[in-house]
């Protein structure tokens, strides 16, 4: 006869193991003391073999016969359901152990010094908000093209394009990583091109006309804040080079007898190494700047971090915005803009400006090497955009005075 729920839920132990028979192989098993589990028995290639279905009552009587048909379904395409259980517990094993956040941490992990520490912050920042909520614990091989999109689907309906983009080529890095290791089976970011809206094209403000320009010098010079945030702040248009590598400046990087910064590859954005010719000018800021830091790591130290830790990028925006320039007139990173303009407008060549501005080498080879080309022209014109800035300062600067006193204003004068 078959079991009923009735005669299953009153079996007791007897203090010696029971047997009780549901037909076609399945059978509850009842421990001395009174634990009952299901169990399957069955022959594959002529060897008695047993299959445990679950415990009872986690497992019930329904559920039990249920398993049996589906091992007897396995039996009949010549499957052992044994074995089959261990592949789905191992296949299930290495998805855990290959979910999409520890897959991106190993090649987060990977990529170590290469990436930078501040980069792979960024990077990790960006799966930690907009992808691992949703696919972090999801089997990578399994995720799909449409997952991945709805995901960024919601980054863009923050109005965020431009951050769904970065974290779409984020997604595609992993996928490629993982194809590589045999993680997955193909990069499904991939198929995703085109799919997601087109990103406002973001410019940083920038004064580029001379008047103005002497205006902001003028500013800066009279600035009342911190003594390191008005120095960096006063570097900035002499070296142009971009706001994260001024405000991590360290000192070992700087020869100042040959008058040159050279800034190591990990911490530029193309991964190269760059070299910066230093004016007059700039020496002379250089110096107070010693004197400010006390002998410490950085150029530039926060005031609060004892010298370990370096003014942000913030610092130079907020002293920017307290003098009164807004996001649309002026950015830290639009003093880049304004030399590159300027420069040109002046006949300059293109390479030195370019070679200077250390905007990207394709050639992978020759990037290797280029940080040193052009560096006599880069001297003189680095000099010359100097004595620039100081005729464009000190025009302003009487300018105020002719102003103060009621005067009509200079006329525009030729570069020098």
């Amino acid at each position: 006869m078959k079991l009923s729920d009735a005669f299953v839920k009153r079996t007791r132990g007897t203090g010696q193991v029971q047997k009780y028979a549901d037909g076609d192989g399945l059978f509850l098993h009842v421990t001395p003391e009174g634990k009952k589990s299901w169990r399957f028995a069955y022959r594959f290639l002529h060897k008695q073999k047993l299959l445990v279905m679950g415990t009872y009552p986690a497992v019930s009587l329904r559920e039990a016969r249920q398993k049996r048909l589906e091992a007897r379904k396995l039996l009949a395409h010549g499957i052992d359901p044994s074995e089959a259980r261990r592949t789905a517990r191992a296949a299930a094993v290495e998805a855990a152990d290959n979910s999409f956040e520890r897959v991106a941490m190993e090649w987060l992990d990977r990529r170590g010094a290469a990436c930078g520490r501040k980069h792979r912050e960024t990077l990790l920042r960006r799966l930690r908000n907009n992808v691992f909520p949703q696919l972090g614990r999801r089997p990578l091989r399994s995720v799909s093209a449409p997952e991945l999109l709805a995901v960024l689907r919601r980054v863009e309906s923050r109005g965020a394009v431009d951050m769904a983009h970065r974290t779409l080529s984020v997604c595609g890095r992993i996928f490629r990583y993982a194809v590589a290791a045999g993680l997955a089976d193909r990069d499904v970011a991939a198929d995703l091109r085109g799919a997601l809206g087109v990103a406002a094209r973001r410019n940083f403000s920038a004064l580029t006309d001379p008047a103005g320009i002497g205006r902001l010098l003028c500013d800066i010079e009279d600035f009342s804040g911190r003594p390191s945030v008005r120095l960096a702040l006063r570097l900035s248009p002499l070296l142009f080079v971009r706001p994260g590598e001024l405000v991590g400046a360290e000192w070992k990087e700087f020869n100042l007898e040959a008058a040159e910064w050279r800034i190591p590859a990990a911490r530029m954005k193309m991964r190269q190494i760059h070299l910066v010719p230093l004016s007059r000018q700039a020496l002379a800021i250089l110096a107070e700047a010693a004197a400010l830091s006390g002998g410490g790591k950085y150029v530039f130290p926060s005031p609060g971090g004892k010298g370990d830790t370096h003014l942000t990028t913030w610092s130079l925006l907020a002293a920017l915005r307290r003098l009164g320039y807004s996001r649309a007139e002026m950015t830290i990173h639009g003093f880049r803009a304004m030399a590159s303009t300027l420069l040109n407008e002046q006949g300059y060549n293109r390479d030195w400006i370019e070679r200077q501005l250390a905007h990207g080498e394709r050639n992978g080879v020759r990037a290797a090497y280029n940080h040193a080309e052009y560096l006599p022209e880069r001297r003189k014109m680095m000099q010359e955009w100097a004595d620039r800035l100081d005729f464009l300062r000190a025009r302003s600067r009487r300018e105020r005075d002719r102003e103060g006193q009621g005067e009509k204003p200079e006329g525009e004068p030729p570069a020098p």
